[in-house]
């Protein structure tokens, strides 16, 4: 059974990393390979994923590079298009809901090729979001599709997916996060900057409802900024948001000193470091997806500066509290926390890292 695994961005290595250890147990009857589309080109946000994570070099690299999101689609399925009949694999297997998960999805099917989405059904409900499109798109695709949460599943039946393709398995990324958690805890990151567990908050924005509007973005750092001078906010900044950072002279929102009131810029860190970061904040400030998912598990208070979430059982049983990015709630929540009131949640059903070997014992008893 030969089967192509896809990554394409920074969150897929995090979720693609277990499910390649597991496949790697079954060598007698799967031949997996690693495929990197080169969606995210940054060495930080790519190349040492694969050293901190213990996965395989890619196979291939497809090497797209920047680009709008129908720019990288096309180049990515006129490379992958090509993979696909020298391979001729009897799956490929998507993860999450980047341009890269679409993209090869819709190749291989155009091949004749079935297609696997893992951490397929979540909604958020808001077809604004290019994620929301990538994901409901790749579902309809997919022969296997592997659910995360019972909500998930629940969509999918909605939208008119037979129950026979749906697969509760749990989630790869805690997968991860629990292998990985003792090393991340003896990073020392935070002696190195002279930060104390429980001292600072931790910061991140990239969905472009957020960052792409320079008012948009200005509006929401003012009420951040208010944030920081109760807790100091160490921000990762993803390249994209700090181009709108620089390119609107906003740079002023910041400070240059780490432990002192303000918002601290640095540069992107790797899984490692960035999970230290996060299991020692007082509370996580973020408009990603995954990063909700993360802090449920860690026991860490999430606000979300979003309107929705498309995990919610992130919010129905975890840490995570949608704040929007107005101002007005994000301010009272994180009130609440700093004074102790913050909600101490639950690890959801089937969280408990065995997610990949699941998916892989569905794959070994269904696929000829």
């Amino acid at each position: 059974m030969k089967i192509i695994n896809v990554v394409g961005a920074r969150p897929n290595f995090v979720k693609m990393a277990p499910i390649m250890t597991a496949m790697a147990r079954c060598p007698e009857r799967i031949q997996s390979l690693l495929l990197h589309t080169g969606q995210h080109y940054d060495c930080q946000l790519s190349g040492t994923f694969f050293t901190q994570l213990g996965m395989p070099r890619p196979s291939v690299c497809l090497e797209v590079g920047d680009g709008t999101p129908a720019e990288q689609t096309a180049r990515i399925m006129i490379g992958f298009e090509k993979v696909c009949q020298v391979e001729r694999p009897d799956l490929v297997l998507v993860v999450g809901d980047v341009t890269s998960t679409l993209a090869c999805a819709l190749a291989a099917r155009q091949c004749g090729i079935a297609v696997a989405h893992v951490e397929a059904g979540l909604r958020s409900f808001d077809s604004t979001m290019p994620e929301e499109l990538n994901r409901r798109c790749t579902d309809q695709m997919s022969d296997y599709l592997f659910t995360t949460e019972p909500s998930a599943g629940e969509n999918l039946l909605r939208e008119g997916i037979g129950a026979e393709k749906i697969h509760f398995v749990g989630n790869v990324m805690i997968d991860t996060l629990l292998q990985q958690r003792q090393r991340a805890a003896e990073r020392s990151l935070l002696r190195n900057w002279c930060l104390q567990p429980g001292e600072y908050g931790l910061l991140t924005l990239h969905r472009p409802a957020n960052v792409d509007s320079p008012e948009v973005l200005a509006r929401l750092l003012e009420v951040l900024a208010v944030v920081a001078q109760q807790l100091p906010l160490i921000f990762p900044v993803h390249p994209r948001t700090l181009k709108v950072i620089d390119r609107a002279g906003l740079t002023g929102f910041f400070t240059r000193s780490f432990g002192t009131v303000g918002i601290r810029l640095v540069d992107p860190q790797g899984y490692l470091d960035f999970l230290h970061l996060m299991m020692h904040a007082r509370l996580v400030l973020t408009d990603s997806g995954g990063i909700q998912e993360e802090t449920t598990v860690l026991r860490v208070p999430c606000l979300t500066l979003r309107d929705n979430t498309e995990r919610p059982v992130t919010c129905e049983v975890g840490t995570n509290v949608l704040v929007g990015s107005r101002g007005e709630r994000l301010l009272q929540e994180a009130g609440g926390i700093l004074a102790g009131r913050g909600v101490a949640g639950a690890v959801p059903e089937k969280w408990d890292g065995r997610a990949a070997e699941r998916i892989v014992e569905v794959l070994l008893n269904r696929l000829p």
